[in-house]
């Protein structure tokens, strides 16, 4: 068995915050963002997915097949096709970007009747970590934005562990103003029935930590996971969300 010296410098640092957590006592939770500002910044997302650099776009033809393409969105938010060159694609709705394409085609072709879809989604992800089966990045895929929830994350990483303290769950967002938005919620009220607004809605790069003991100081913690621990950088410009005046 591999001891904790012989372990990569990160994953010590990890392991040792994960100790340390196990140890602390309850405490009251401090300098959280209210869970209703959050859920109420990711429910103001467009319904419609909007396409993003990194995304897997399939353009077919219906009377041209030909021209089909199957092609990655570049970081510069465009795409090459055939005959109209380069097209800005970020941003727009699959739907949106057929119908712009059948506008852009219609010198060139008689009938460029064209559909968008996307096939692979890698500009959308959010983090799941801690006391979960499947800790990592997972791909909102299909979901409509607005619609991605704490529960329905922490399923798509394969559920909780039995270690898993659900009363504490912590969502973690962005804010390129200063701290993460951080907000603690208690999932055992969404599960029995009694505060279903616990389930908050989830917005593209947020993180989801589910922890194994209390956590004392939420911005302290914060603070420490974002900057030292944390397994990945968060991109930037990413979409920020703007604080809801009364909280």
């Amino acid at each position: 068995m591999a001891t904790l010296s012989s372990l990569p410098m990160r994953t010590s640092l990890y392991l040792l915050l994960l100790v340390a957590l196990v140890g602390c006592a309850p405490a009251v939770i401090t300098n959280a963002t209210p869970s209703a500002q959050l859920d109420e910044q990711a429910r103001a997302l467009p319904p419609e997915y909007l396409i993003h650099m990194g995304d897997e776009l399939e353009i077919k033809f219906l009377y041209n097949p030909d021209f089909n393409q199957r092609l990655p969105v570049r970081p510069d938010g465009r795409i090459s096709l055939p005959l109209v060159k380069e097209v800005t694609v970020i941003g727009m709705s699959p739907a949106k970007l057929g119908e712009f394409l059948e506008e852009k085609y219609r010198p060139q072709l008689r009938r460029p009747e064209i559909t968008v879809m996307v096939t692979a989604f890698g500009g959308q992800k959010i983090f799941v970590d801690g006391e979960v089966n499947r800790a990592g990045m997972v791909p909102i895929g299909l979901e409509r934005a607005g619609q991605l929830t704490v529960m329905r994350a922490i399923a798509l990483a394969g559920g909780m562990k039995e270690t898993a303290r659900y009363t504490q769950v912590l969502v973690i967002r962005r804010n390129p103003d200063g701290p993460p938005f951080t907000s603690v919620v208690d999932l055992t009220k969404f599960i029995d029935g009694t505060d279903k607004s616990q389930d908050i809605t989830l917005m593209p790069y947020d993180i989801v930590f589910v922890p194994k003991s209390p956590i004392t100081k939420v911005d302290i913690w914060v603070d420490q996971y974002i900057r030292k621990m944390l397994p990945f950088s968060l991109p930037s410009p990413i979409p920020t969300p703007v604080s809801t005046s009364g909280y």
